[in-house]
């Protein structure tokens, strides 16, 4: 069976090795110094904190630079649940995997546990109970079960004391990781006696045409010299947004990247050059003007029906007078209902886009004074059904031979309205179209939007692994062939005696 090729750029094109890796030259070799620290033994400090701009590649120098020496990564996201049971569990997996998989008679492999975006880690530092977080670890305790980032950060904090694996955090706002109260102080300190800190640049001019060159080329684009510098002059140093970029302006186009194509993305405002979700949700926020307010839209690297559970989760934190919330609530509605338009027909797609966009953009444009930071958080609906529907959407892409995001967007909506458990027309027990599209039980279940930690969920869980037993053995079972039915005998008809004596002769009645 052939590979598909990953449909997403951001991942094709992600370094396997150092040797690929451009900038902060200088943090990327004192990171090798420190996971080279780990062949003779735990350091004094078994945590690193890489801090920067999105997409400078902080992820990206940690898979790379673990790869080159074989080690495994463990990684915990914004879109994870990452309260003290889920830090707990990647931790726990990783002194297992190291024990499972290591030859003693090999140098020490290391698994590292890796946790982006720590950042926006909710939370303070009060920690969660052993029983209650070993509860959850047991899937034993159903109403007392942790949301979101409960009990996170003190796990965090717990993890850095004890860990026999090397701990990775990544973020980009280290004072938000600190907090904005009055023990941010305490919070950095406590911090700081397990992690060594190395903070990353924005990647050069020189650098991200360098990569450039090499993405399309590997892509068989051809580019000329104008084009790659109109995109290296309006990127701000985000390997990522480049990526991406490069991905919309070569796919439509026949492979061909010329100045034009890129000057008349640029000055339409178009998707092409992106912007992180946290940062850009920021700009949006301090538009002081409904324009300001979609410019900065259009760049988000998120559909607008997506914007919409973005801001509305967040209204409630940044707005503070219940005017402005108010509101904000009745533009958020007309963007809701311009949503639906776009299962109505492909004609209405642009203006899909621009109502949409219009009227998020009424939502947080206001006259009230926003704060000089904004803290936007994950909307925590969203966090839940993210890292479950990711492996959704991977098998579907390989079962229909499509790309994830196709299937994201076309094929994944539909399946959970048929299978939500909570819904007037959804059958959730009907398990015919998952076992058909070779989807596993936990899969069936994150279609079905059942929470794993409920008693309905596990007892779906176990029905489907049954089901799925029963024709598994029944596709290897040999068919067991049919018996022929046996001749039956001639009857030999008693014939009267004059035929008998005169065979040549034919009675006709």
């Amino acid at each position: 069976m052939s590979v598909m090729p990953v449909s997403d750029w951001t991942e094709r094109h992600r370094p396997s090795s150092e040797r690929q890796l451009e900038g902060n030259d200088a943090q990327r070799s004192r990171l090798r110094e420190w996971l080279d620290s780990w062949r003779t033994g735990r350091p004094n400090r078994p945590g690193v904190l890489l801090v920067g701009p999105p997409g400078v590649g902080k992820t990206s120098v940690v898979r790379a630079v673990a790869a080159d020496m074989g080690w495994s990564v463990i990684e915990l996201n914004a879109s994870d649940d990452r309260n003290a049971a889920a830090i707990r569990r990647a931790a726990t997996h990783g002194a297992t995997h190291r024990s499972l998989f290591h030859d003693p008679n090999k140098p020490a492999q290391r698994t590292l546990i890796l946790l982006d975006e720590v950042d926006h880690l909710s939370g303070g530092l009060r920690a969660v109970s052993d029983d209650r977080v070993r509860g959850q670890l047991m899937d034993d305790d159903e109403k007392d079960a942790l949301k979101g980032d409960s009990g996170g950060k003190a796990e965090l904090l717990r993890l850095l004391e004890m860990t026999s694996q090397p701990v990775v955090l990544a973020c980009n706002d280290v004072m938000r990781l600190w907090g904005s109260g009055s023990s941010w102080r305490s919070t950095r300190d406590r911090f700081s006696r397990h992690v060594i800190t190395l903070t990353f640049d924005r990647v050069s001019n020189d650098a991200i045409r360098r990569i450039a060159r090499r993405v399309l080329r590997e892509e068989g684009v051809t580019f000329d010299g104008e084009a790659l510098d109109l995109l290296v002059n309006h990127n701000p140093g985000d390997l990522r947004a480049l990526v991406r970029d490069l991905q919309v302006l070569c796919e439509g186009f026949d492979r061909v990247l010329t100045a034009d194509i890129v000057r008349a993305r640029i000055e339409s405002g178009g998707r092409d050059l992106t912007m992180g979700v946290f940062p850009g949700l920021g700009a949006v926020y301090q538009s002081r003007t409904a324009e300001d307010a979609v410019r900065h839209a259009a760049t988000l690297d998120k559909d607008p029906a997506e914007l919409v559970d973005w801001v509305h989760w967040n209204n409630g934190t940044v707005f503070t007078q219940s005017a402005s919330r108010f509101r904000a609530a009745e533009s958020l509605a007309l963007a809701d209902r311009a949503a639906a338009s776009r299962y109505l027909s492909t004609a209405h797609r642009s203006s899909y886009w621009s109502l949409h966009l219009s009227s998020l953009a009424a939502s947080v444009a206001n006259a009230e004074p926003v704060q000089k930071k904004v803290y936007t958080g994950y909307p925590a609906h969203l966090r839940r059904t993210a890292s479950r529907t990711a492996s959704v959407a991977e098998a579907l892409a390989e079962a229909c031979g499509a790309s994830k995001a196709g299937m994201r967007a076309e094929l994944l909506p539909i399946l959970s309205a048929s299978l939500n458990a909570e819904g007037t027309m959804g059958d959730h027990e009907h398990l015919d179209m998952s076992l058909n599209l070779g989807l596993s039980a936990s899969e069936h279940v994150a279609l079905t939007g059942l929470a794993m930690s409920r008693r309905s969920a596990k007892d779906l869980v176990r029905h489907y692994d049954e089901v799925l037993s029963d024709r598994l053995q029944a596709q290897s079972e040999p068919a067991v062939p049919t018996p022929e039915p046996e001749p039956e005998a001639a009857v030999k008809e008693e014939q009267p005696d004059d035929v008998a004596s005169n065979p040549g002769q034919t009675t006709l009645f």
